[in-house]
């Protein structure tokens, strides 16, 4: 049984490592866009259908897997969906035609969706009284692996082409051989034996209206920043850009959002949500505009302060939800990191058609305007602090 007053390190270690094995291999898909895009011979609205199957997959369907796994208590989605994520996102590059493209991503991204909603579930029932901060040291797993696997993989199919991409397994295997031995069985009460919107009601209980708002607040912020991750690195390529540099400037975007999810759990601890939700909403505006128009060097340092302050409250939705509504740990971790993701992400097909029909940094410079209007949502946030346990 784990001590309700100290943090097992061991266990939050361990399950951000899970985090960082599944993620590296779902960051290879953003920066190779423009690739599979030359390749393929894609429009921007077949790049947007690629990305929206990505983002459906790897979050959408997280609320099922949330609703299994708060059911029946296994390491399957745990370590088996990061083993899927490793070997079917690496054999992109022998796809013989976009359609076996999209069913490679697919599969890949179904691995993403089996593994986030029980392991996130897991960080509050080993993090003692530090819960904000425990989840944002797990978020550091998947950002972390986002800000280093674009380098890592465009790196690799700069100098081995697509198919070299094969060749990244060899990192994760070993990773996973060492969480075989160090993850646990996920602990805790098991949901009632219903059916899916029976165990939804049940898991959010009497806080479902402020389940809403916080969903619809990480909605929009998903929408922003899985809409950038999509699309800059086809609007730099364009512009004259190598593919490593859009690497680097994918991967300084999710860099900086590893440092501010770390800084936003650990003030959020000590001084509540909101505070947080409105600085990162504000300051996000402005770096979006001018992450896409400066043009030269200064696209590297506005791709790292657009990332810090679109990115600071992902760790912070899905703590907040879970303090809210803590029976459904797994399936409200879903509904946060998974659903809200997933439904920000699928509206690329829709950005995708806009860029086609009046240019794409036509339709980005239009994005500033929306965490502006979040703002308004922000203030009907409940502001629950996470307090001490025990």
């Amino acid at each position: 049984m784990t001590n309700p007053q100290k943090a097992n390190v061991g266990v939050i270690a361990a399950l951000t490592l899970v985090h960082f094995t599944g993620d590296l291999y779902a960051s290879f898909i953003n920066p190779l866009l423009p690739v599979f895009a030359d390749t393929f011979a894609l429009s921007m609205t077949q790049v947007g259908l690629l990305a929206g199957l990505n983002r459906f997959l790897m979050f959408v369907i997280q609320p099922v897997a949330g609703y299994f796994a708060d059911h029946y208590r296994s390491r399957l989605f745990v370590l088996g969906g990061p083993l899927l994520t490793m070997v079917f996102i690496p054999i992109v590059g022998y796809a013989p035609s976009y359609i076996f493209l999209l069913g490679f991503i697919g599969i890949g991204s179904i691995g993403q969706a089996m593994f986030h909603p029980p392991v996130a579930g897991m960080i509050s029932t080993y993090s003692g009284r530090h819960f904000g901060f425990s989840m944002s040291i797990f978020n550091v797993g998947g950002t972390f692996a986002f800000a280093v696997g674009p380098i890592l993989i465009t790196t690799i199919v700069r100098y081995l082409g697509l198919k070299g991409a094969l060749y990244s397994m060899f990192i994760g295997l070993p990773l996973m051989l060492v969480l075989f031995k160090t993850v646990p069985k996920p602990e805790g009460e098991v949901l009632s034996s219903r059916g899916f919107f029976n165990s939804l009601k049940e898991a959010l209980g009497s806080g479902w209206k402020g389940i809403v708002i916080i969903w619809v607040v990480m909605v929009l912020r998903a929408f922003v920043s899985q809409a950038w991750l999509t699309f800059t690195p086809v609007l730099f390529s364009r512009e004259g850009y190598s593919l490593i540099s859009v690497g680097v400037i994918v991967s300084l975007f999710t860099l900086a959002g590893t440092l501010s999810g770390l800084l936003a759990g650990h003030s959020a601890d000590r001084f509540g949500y909101k505070p947080i939700f409105y600085a990162s909403s504000f300051f996000t505006a402005p770096m979006l505009f001018f992450s896409i128009h400066p043009g030269g060097n200064w696209v590297y340092a506005f791709a790292f302060l657009t990332g810090f302050f679109s990115l600071a409250t992902l760790p912070l939705g899905v703590a907040l939800g879970q303090e809210i509504a803590p029976k459904g740990k797994s399936l409200v971790s879903s509904l946060m990191m998974g659903l809200a993701l997933g439904a920000g992400g699928v509206m690329s097909p829709l950005v995708g058609k806009l860029a086609d029909l009046y240019t794409l940094k036509t339709v980005l410079t239009w994005f500033p305007a929306i965490p502006l209007i979040s703002l308004f949502l922000i203030h009907r946030l409940p502001d629950k602090a996470v307090a001490p346990r025990g």
